[in-house]
């Protein structure tokens, strides 16, 4: 039994040395552990000396304070002449008689072409005979009656022959008037491909008459913006090929959208000006919104997430990140409708860099 008991006092001895000594081996790996981990910061800390450092970012602010804002629906159009139409015959005859050019001015209800008309000019000079006989039996047969002799069928007979001839040449040279081409408006001929001995057919052939004294620029608008263009809105106009611009008023503007353009058209007549021809490329900037006294911030300095749009004003040197509600956008501006007041410093350059609640250095403004 003693020998079994001393047997046990040396497995005994000799497990706690063995547990002595992996303990020492685990604490030695530890410390090498920690000794690498301590490297391994060092050197972060040496390449990125701010790491462990309140971070400053360089920005640039911009001092809020209100201004006006305008939004503009832009669309192209083009230029026409308020007064551009086409003459027509109204009948199918030979061209006997030209009277106009291309380029020639010429005045409202100018004889412009000739028609050949020959049978209808002896139809009424036979009419015309016919009128003086019956005009001359008219008049003694009134004088008879006037005296009291004769019948009054005889006088009324007389009387009713005579104006019948009457509405009858009257009739004959409405026909004559058909065959003659005469300008509707007062303009330049701008395109006429008749000539002499053609026939000329009506809807077919004829002369384009246009006052370009008096042009105006059409244009389709979007149907998205029905409720924003109105007959009366302010418009500035942009002429690229004549380098020209102006500002004037919409003048016309269609309450019917066109159904397979889902869009609404608009006229803006335009004062004489010599630079201007029509179908000139037009742009047209309609403002469709104006607040004279808007917050009005740079699209740049606005940042979205999954809660809305936000920005950041300096806060004593401190971002501070601020929930806008934006308006209307245009030319690079947007109007804040909440969030921020006259006085706010807000930061433009910069601010993609930044958190809320980071230290900033502000460089200069951008105002």
């Amino acid at each position: 039994m003693k020998k079994i008991a001393y047997i046990a006092a040396v497995l005994a001895l000799a497990s706690c040395g063995q547990k002595a000594k992996d303990y020492k081996t685990e604490l030695a790996d530890l410390k090498a552990q920690q000794g690498d981990i301590a490297n391994k910061i060092a050197k972060i800390e040496a390449e990125h000396p701010a790491a462990d450092s309140a971070k400053v970012t360089d920005v640039r602010v911009y001092e809020i304070k209100p201004s006006s804002f305008t939004n503009y629906v832009q669309i192209q159009g083009k230029i026409d002449a308020q007064d551009n139409v086409t003459a027509y015959p109204q009948m199918q005859a030979t061209i006997t008689a030209i009277n106009a050019k291309p380029g020639q001015h010429v005045s409202k209800g100018q004889l412009l072409v000739q028609l050949d008309n020959s049978v209808l000019k002896q139809n009424i000079a036979q009419a015309e005979a016919q009128l003086s006989l019956a005009n001359t039996v008219y008049q003694r047969q009134k004088n008879l009656w006037d005296q009291k002799i004769g019948t009054e069928v005889q006088y009324l007979q007389a009387k009713t022959n005579y104006e019948a001839g009457q509405k009858q040449i009257a009739g004959l040279r409405q026909q004559s008037d058909m065959y003659t081409i005469k300008s509707p408006i007062t303009g330049t001929i701008d395109q006429m491909d008749l000539k002499l001995g053609q026939v000329a057919t009506p809807g077919q052939t004829g002369i384009r008459i246009v006052n370009a004294d008096i042009l105006k620029v059409k244009a389709d608008v979007p149907e998205s913006n029905s409720g924003d263009v109105q007959q009366g809105n302010k418009v500035k106009i942009l002429v690229p090929d004549a380098n020209d611009s102006l500002t004037t008023t919409v003048t016309f503007a269609a309450k019917v959208i066109d159904p397979s353009s889902r869009s609404f058209a608009v006229e803006v007549k335009l004062p004489e000006r010599k630079t201007l021809r029509p179908n000139m490329t037009a742009i047209l900037k309609i403002a469709s919104y104006n607040n004279g006294n808007a917050i009005v911030v740079p699209v740049k300095s606005i940042q979205k997430s999954e809660n809305g749009d936000f920005v950041f004003v300096n806060n004593n040197g401190t971002a501070k990140k601020v929930t806008v509600k934006v308006g209307a956008t245009y030319g690079g501006q947007s109007e804040i409708l909440s969030g921020l007041k006259s006085g706010d410093s807000l930061v433009t350059d910069g601010a993609s860099d930044i958190e809320d609640g980071d230290k900033i250095k502000v460089l200069a403004s951008n105002n």
